[in-house]
């Protein structure tokens, strides 16, 4: 039985007014599709930093892409 995973998007905004938006649970640049309009509603990003679910969805993702090659 596989366990179910959520997917979330939490953004905080700080007293100063600035943001943070965090995926969890979102394989791969799957994130980067979810959180768009958030990222386009509240503007240009100053920074970005990947998780390790991202990098291990892609890295899993390569590898199949080798294994059908």
């Amino acid at each position: 039985m596989k366990a179910t995973t959520f997917k979330t998007i939490v953004i905080t905004v700080s007293p100063q007014g600035e943001t943070h938006l965090e995926t969890k649970g979102f394989a791969g640049a799957e994130c980067r599709r979810a959180s768009q309009f958030l990222e386009t509603a509240l503007g240009a990003a100053s920074q970005e930093q990947l998780t390790a679910e991202f990098h291990q969805a892609t890295s899993a993702t390569e590898a199949q892409l080798r294994q059908i090659s």
